[in-house]
């Protein structure tokens, strides 16, 4: 029980250690192009999105189950409630999705840099090729995300899960994208496997918090750029201390010989 709560007490503060560092980049001009250029392109993809795709989306919607049993025990209302709640939550979450993969693959590496020539100057990159590895797998958690959408959508229906799953789907997505871009560069393949096991939690609760912001009105539009960053700062530190770590391991085992 003291393993669990400490492991969850150092997630806990490696991601805000992230997050107070993520609100320091903001002082460089640099770092808000990075995050205002994705929001200006998400409020266009909303605008059309929302204006020619959510009635497609209710049509839909309505045109399968659960919606038809719904209708056909008398509950047209609430079908209609429920499918216009689902379009408009289909169309955020294709936005988001849209948004987080131009910052994963086109943002994510200029800020990657940006940081690593700052205040990780000192964690060394020897990861592979790092954009090659990072589009595919935004691409293919992307796909996930989309599959994991539409299988859990009549789950939906149950109280509470409505609101609770997009959140953990996003939370995912969020862990599984910019996680791994965040380190492609900088961790090589065994540093990654021990990252992935030893910081899951943290990478996880990052993810549920990005999650979170992004519900919220026009700061949603900044949340895919910022969870990039924050990704960064908190890989980074993770590598930066898991290398840290080896090193005084290795002096040990010098000074015990």
């Amino acid at each position: 029980m003291r393993t669990v709560a400490k492991s969850l007490t150092d997630a806990l503060g490696l991601v805000a250690l992230a997050l107070m560092r993520s609100l320091g980049s903001l002082r460089s001009p640099v770092v808000w192009f990075y995050l205002l250029a994705p929001a200006a392109a998400a409020f266009f993809i909303w605008m059309g999105l929302a204006i020619w795709g959510v009635g497609a989306v209710v049509d839909w919607l309505l045109a399968n189950p659960p919606m038809t049993l719904l209708a056909s025990w008398g509950l047209i209302w609430l079908a209609n409630l429920l499918a216009w709640l689902g379009g408009w939550m289909a169309i955020f979450a294709a936005a988001y999705l849209t948004t987080a993969l131009l910052a994963a693959i086109l943002v994510m590496p200029l800020m990657l840099r940006h940081l690593a020539q700052g205040e990780y100057a000192d964690v060394a990159p020897l990861g592979a090729d790092s954009f090659v590895a990072a589009t595919v797998n935004s691409l293919w958690a992307a796909f996930l995300f989309i599959a994991a959408w539409l299988a859990t959508v009549p789950l939906w229906l149950i109280p509470g899960l409505g609101l609770l799953l997009p959140l953990l789907l996003m939370a995912w997505f969020n862990r599984r994208t910019f996680a791994y871009d965040a380190l492609a560069q900088h961790a090589n393949a065994g540093e990654w496997e021990v990252l992935r096991r030893e910081q899951r939690q943290a990478m996880f609760l990052l993810g549920l918090l990005v999650a979170v912001l992004a519900h919220l009105p026009f700061v949603g539009l900044l949340v895919p750029a910022l969870a990039a960053l924050a990704y960064v700062h908190l890989g980074l530190e993770a590598l930066r201390r898991l290398r840290g770590e080896a090193l005084m391991v290795g002096e040990a085992r010098l000074v015990s010989d």
